[in-house]
């Protein structure tokens, strides 16, 4: 297989509107793809059709337009600009909690503290190759807010990536119940925090105006903190930096036990003890500061396929319906100093021949 091609760049500045519609028009025919994709796979999964998905998709729009008013505009622009229907982009904005953990998109997050006021942030995101041509890195400058860089998915407004505070953003999908559609989306949370000044204003954003709308975990980091927050819609718990410096997580709570999560990714706990495995030893081999490089981390922990397919370099299993089956798309290393703030991002699966040219946020 060659190597993927790099994604559209995008820089965006404004008003919410504004980004809405710059978003939407640059990336129109992505955006119609992602709803053909995630319209099959809705089908397939929920057996929902994509007008019985923008139906639910109106459960969401009053606490949008309450909670974050700015978002739901920058939404109606994105839908504007690719000529769509506001609720289209909602959908795909919620489609996380519309689909109530039904999707199979796997991660494996990372972070390490190299100093006391550096972090390292990294993530593989696995999904379905099906996406992976509507993927997009995109600036955006805000007034009086931090300039984010991330990586995202045509028509969605947060997701993975930093700012120029130097607060990162990782994800990892959790399969639980319940859902609660008059909190915020988990996508809508991830730009949230990217729009904060640091963790601790990050967390006390999502806590002021109640808390997600579905369970998942986002690893947040800036300089001097990183917790992960294992979130749901009727209890949150934080998990900190081990003493090594380490927080690790795939596709399973750790310590909440609030929410009703069955099994469901089997390679999930031997992905987060593989990836303590590879980190300890990095450790007791003398890593540490700046001998933590985005190149170590994709050559050392984010190419191993180890218990493939459903390895921290995840493969297609095809023994899975086309529309579910993930592998690694990209992956990301963040380094949170504010002395040398950027990211380098691989598009493909990191180590393979697919692995695409080294990329570097800010572009």
């Amino acid at each position: 297989m060659s190597p993927v091609s790099d994604p559209p760049k995008l820089t965006l500045k404004g008003s919410p509107r504004e980004i809405g519609l710059e978003h939407g028009r640059a990336l129109r025919e992505q955006i119609r793809s992602q709803i053909a994709i995630y319209d099959e796979m809705f089908q397939n999964t929920s057996k929902l059709s994509w007008p019985e998905v923008r139906e639910i998709s109106k459960e969401f729009q009053p606490a949008l337009a309450k909670l974050t008013p700015h978002l739901l505009a920058e939404m109606e622009g994105i839908a504007e600009g690719a000529e769509l229907d506001i609720l289209d982009v909602v959908a795909l904005n919620c489609r996380s909690e519309i689909a109530l953990g039904k999707f199979s998109d796997g991660c494996t997050t990372l972070s390490w503290k190299k100093g006391e006021n550096t972090r390292v942030l990294s993530q593989n995101w696995d999904w379905t190759a099906r996406v992976r041509t509507n993927l997009a890195m995109v600036s955006i400058e805000q007034v009086g807010k931090p300039t984010i860089y991330m990586v995202t998915e045509a028509g969605i407004v947060g997701k993975i990536g930093f700012n120029s505070a130097g607060v990162g953003t990782c994800l990892n999908a959790i399969r639980a119940k319940p859902m609660i559609s008059d909190k915020i989306p988990i996508h809508v949370a991830l730009r949230l925090c990217l729009e904060s000044a640091s963790v601790e204003s990050a967390i006390k954003t999502l806590e002021s105006l109640g808390g997600v709308a579905s369970a998942q975990h986002i690893l947040v980091a800036d300089p001097t903190t990183a917790v992960g927050l294992e979130l749901s819609p009727v209890g949150d718990r934080h998990i900190a930096e081990e003493v090594s410096g380490l927080i690790g997580h795939t596709n399973h709570f750790i310590e909440n036990r609030y929410v009703n999560e069955p099994p469901w990714l089997s390679g999930s706990p031997i992905r987060l003890e593989r990836l303590g495995n590879l980190t300890n030893e990095l450790l007791q081999n003398g890593v540490k500061g700046d001998a933590i490089t985005p190149a170590l981390l994709r050559e050392q922990i984010f190419s191993d396929t180890y218990n493939a397919p459903q390895a921290i370099c995840c493969q297609e299993d095809p023994s899975r319906h086309i529309s579910s089956r993930s592998s690694t798309l990209f992956n990301i290393v963040m380094n949170l100093d504010l002395k040398n703030l950027g990211a380098e991002v691989v598009f493909g699966r990191p180590g393979s021949e697919e692995q695409g040219a080294v990329l570097r946020m800010p572009w």
